[in-house]
């Protein structure tokens, strides 16, 4: 599958090709996002034009060649306000009423509910397919979405590429050497560094004495070899070496690891608690804790806050980047929703290789992150998903080190507390604290938080992650 680079072979190797077509790609897709963003899109409300429309097929089929009164031409009039206000009234009632009409309407027609009943059905038909339109525009923002942080993707995959540096030869020698000692056999090597330090291995290989090698047994051969790490077998790649050739992933563990802490407590009266939330280990060695909080409390906010942290979950691990994630999310919860229940948002990403933290917040309550320094408070204004159609996810970008713990907590939490300054009791707390585990550092949370209330009158959700640094082997 992967051939070593010959020495004195050119640079545009087959790295540098797909370099260069996933750049191709990702610009055709940047230039068709584009094109979408070149067109009208028009407005949301009823347009003169459509009103115009409206009243002349309404005295077509109702007026005939009565002249008695003059509505339609001082309509049509760039200066007359007639027009005007009958479509913000139809659009504020639902109908135009004889009293909404202009005097001389009221005075001079013979024909006003035969008007009336003829000129709210055609606004009403206009508003039906402006409604339509605007579906269908939202729709089309959703692949233009789509789209655009494809193009993103790839670009990103491309500069992988591009920086990954190629290893092989430092280490070919000792590797094949190694398994050739363990009965195992080596066709093809690739071993790359990445731009964090973060190494990954490829390798064709089989077992020469008809027995079968697990890839976490070959692992640790890699450990003896390459130095200053540890190494598992990817998830997505095989898991046992046989007698026939096959491809095996193998990725160097991060320097840090994370535990995790969650202490949740439901509304008093409710079964279920409207909060939900993540952790879990994407590709890359890279941590991901969310937090999300229904609209409400109970099932029905339990539904939309899993929907939106399994949706984030799915999309990271395919491969979408945090911030393209959650604006993928928030237009599908837009779209898909008849009503709007939007849910709060709470993402952090912390590279287990580097330890940086990169938070993201739509519509969430302020994170802590807790260091050597102190408590820092972490907040953003933006809106929740599933509200709006153009919503922009805010990126803090934070440097953790080994000890160091963030604090994610739901809405229920901080209006449990005295006060109107709630975050910063809740830091005063927090700095208070002394040094315990993730999941006691979460119970204490809730509880403290619970201390203030009689009951709970909100879901209470706390989510602590803690970097620690990894032990040497």
């Amino acid at each position: 599958m992967f051939m070593k680079r010959n020495p004195g072979q050119k640079i545009c190797d087959v790295n540098y090709f797909t370099a260069r077509r996933l750049e191709d790609m990702a610009d055709s897709l940047g230039r068709l996002a584009r094109a979408f963003d070149s067109q009208e899109l028009g407005g949301r409300m009823l347009t003169a034009q459509e009103g115009l429309a409206a009243m002349e097929t309404s005295a077509a089929m109702v007026c005939g060649d009565c002249s008695r009164c003059s509505l339609l031409s001082e309509s049509s009039r760039e200066d007359g306000y007639y027009l005007y206000y009958l479509l913000r009234t139809f659009e504020q009632k639902g109908r135009i009423e004889t009293r909404d009409m202009p005097q001389m309407f009221q005075d001079s027609c013979r024909r006003k509910e035969r008007y009336l009943n003829q000129l709210n059905r055609n606004l009403g038909r206009a508003s039906m397919n402006l409604s339509w339109k605007s579906r269908f525009l939202e729709s089309r923002d959703a692949v233009m979405v789509q789209f655009r942080e494809l193009a993103g993707i790839l670009e990103e995959f491309s500069r992988q590429l591009d920086q990954a540096r190629d290893v092989t030869e430092e280490y070919e020698g000792d590797l094949r050497k190694l398994f050739r000692r363990s009965h195992m056999s080596i066709r093809n090597l690739l071993v790359l560094e990445y731009e964090n330090g973060q190494r990954e291995v490829y390798l064709t290989v089989c077992t020469t004495n008809g027995r079968c090698v697990t890839a976490t047994d070959a692992s640790s051969l890699l450990e003896l070899v390459l130095k200053k790490g540890t190494w598992s077998p990817a998830k997505d790649s095989r898991t046992l070496i046989t007698r026939q050739y096959s491809t095996v992933r193998f990725l160097e563990d991060g320097s840090y690891r994370m535990l995790c802490g969650v202490s949740r407590i439901p509304k008093c009266g409710e079964r279920l608690s409207g909060d939900n939330y993540t952790f879990f280990e994407s590709r890359g060695s890279q941590v991901v804790l969310s937090l999300s909080d229904g609209m409400g409390c109970g099932e029905q906010a339990d539904r939309e806050s899993s929907q939106t942290v399994e949706l984030t979950q799915q999309l990271i691990e395919a491969g979408f980047s945090p911030r393209a994630a959650l604006k993928l999310v928030n237009t599908v919860l837009l779209l898909a929703a008849r009503e709007q229940h939007p849910a709060t948002m709470d993402l952090c990403c912390v590279d287990l290789h580097t330890g940086v933290m990169e938070s993201m917040k739509m519509g969430a309550a302020p994170a802590f992150l807790m260091g050597e320094d102190g408590v820092e408070i972490l907040e953003s204004g933006e809106a929740p998903v599933g509200i709006l159609s153009d919503v922009q996810p805010e990126i803090l970008s934070k440097k953790m080190w080994d000890g160091n713990r963030i604090v994610l907590v739901s809405d229920g939490v901080l209006d449990a507390l005295p006060g109107e300054h709630k975050e910063e009791v809740l830091k005063e707390y927090l700095e208070s604290l002394a040094e315990c585990s993730p999941q006691e550092l979460a119970d204490q949370i809730t509880a403290f938080a619970s201390s203030f209330v009689p009951a709970a009158r909100d879901d209470m959700t706390a989510l602590v992650g803690a970097l620690l640094k990894r032990e040497a082997s």
